[in-house]
């Protein structure tokens, strides 16, 4: 009756805890790879288009430049976008370096400092983005109430710009999410595997 014992094979049931584990762990280091790659590839897009937008609007005679630094909230978009290519190209690097040296899973440490790293990233991102949309909504609405006009009739240009860089920086939020799950499971994978080689007649 030993056999009824789980994790322990009668010996007419094939087991593939090795193979499985391999397939799996190369398709979250695939899908984590592509991940980084269009987070940064994204990020330095996002970053460039808000950045480099600027406008000049003649009033009254008056030339009024407008640029990214006027509004605080796409000066911390860029910032956000910046800090998550550089940071998800270091990442890249790190992948790439584990796929070729064939390892398989890293150390609670790292595993623990990659996990909460891209938490705090995932939330920058969703912050910036929220942020941004808020007074992209203002600009291009306008607030009757506190007779704040409707910056983007002035300065189409600008906004359309900007639109696209924060729909990119969307893109980086929603890939960083999904980056988070996959980085929490690569983590939370190694205490179920570090508990099951420790009691194999559990």
């Amino acid at each position: 009756m030993n056999y009824l014992v789980v994790g322990v094979s009668p010996g007419n049931v094939p087991v593939y805890h090795g193979t499985n584990l391999k397939v799996i762990d190369r398709r979250v280091r695939i899908a984590e790879l592509v991940l980084r790659c269009l987070i940064c590839g994204l990020s330095v897009l996002a970053a460039i288009l808000v950045g480099t937008d600027t406008q000049v609007k003649e009033i009254f005679s008056i030339q009024k430049k407008a640029r990214f630094t006027d509004m605080k909230a796409l000066v911390f978009l860029v910032v956000a976008n910046v800090v998550a290519a550089a940071y998800s190209f270091v990442q890249v690097v790190r992948c790439v370096v584990g796929m070729v040296r064939g390892i398989v899973l890293f150390n609670k440490p790292l595993a623990w400092a990659i996990f909460s790293v891209d938490q705090a990233m995932a939330y920058l991102n969703v912050a910036a983005v929220g942020a941004t949309a808020q007074s992209a909504v203002y600009a291009k609405l306008g607030q009757t109430e506190l007779q704040w006009m409707k910056l983007c009739n002035m300065y189409g240009k600008f906004c359309n710009q900007v639109g696209e860089g924060i729909a990119m920086a969307l893109l980086v939020s929603v890939s960083m999410v999904f980056l988070s799950c996959i980085s929490a499971f690569s983590l939370f994978r190694l205490y179920g595997g570090n508990k099951a080689k420790n009691n194999p007649g559990l």
